[in-house]
C-alpha cells in the first residue's frame, strides 16, 4: 500500500469528521468525472463548493475562482487537476487549513506529498467516491 492511501479505519474517520467538499477543477459539464463524483458526494449529504475561475456555479453551489476566496471553512480540498498542478494547489490549500488534501485517482505527486502530510492527510490516487462507498 502506498503511503498516501488510507486505511478503511483513516478512511472512516475523515468521513465522519467531513461536512464541506471543495472541489478544485469541478466542471460545470454533467459529462465530466469532476462533475459525476462531486454529484454523488453531494447526494451523500457532503455540501460541494466549486473551484474554477471559468464557472459562476455548479450543483447549484457558487463557485469561487480560488481556495483563498472560499470564506468559509473547508474540510476536504478534492483536486481534479492533473499532477503537475498539484504544488500550487498544495501551496494554496495549506493557507486555508483543510483537515485533508486529496487528489484524485491518476494524481499524484511525491514530493507534494512529503512536503504537505505533516500540514494535512494527504490522499492521492483514489477516487472519492469509491472511497466513501467502500465504508457504506
Amino acid at each position: 500500500m502506498k503511503p498516501y492511501h488510507p486505511t478503511q479505519a483513516e478512511l472512516k474517520e475523515i468521513f465522519d469528521q467531513t461536512k464541506t467538499i471543495a472541489v478544485v477543477g469541478l466542471s460545470d459539464n454533467e459529462d465530466r468525472t469532476s462533475y459525476k463524483i462531486s454529484k454523488y458526494m453531494q447526494d451523500f449529504g457532503f455540501k460541494i463548493i466549486p473551484v474554477n475561475p471559468k464557472v459562476d456555479q455548479v450543483l447549484g453551489e457558487k463557485a469561487y475562482p480560488s481556495l483563498a476566496a472560499i470564506p468559509e471553512p473547508v474540510d476536504i480540498v478534492n483536486v481534479f487537476r492533473r499532477s503537475e498542478f498539484l504544488e500550487a494547489i498544495a501551496k494554496e490549500a495549506k493557507e486555508i487549513g483543510p483537515k485533508v488534501f486529496w487528489a484524485q485517482k491518476g494524481i499524484v505527486d511525491e514530493t507534494v506529498y512529503e512536503t504537505y502530510k505533516d500540514e494535512f492527510k494527504v490522499v492521492m490516487d483514489l477516487c472519492i467516491y469509491v472511497a466513501y462507498a467502500s465504508l457504506q
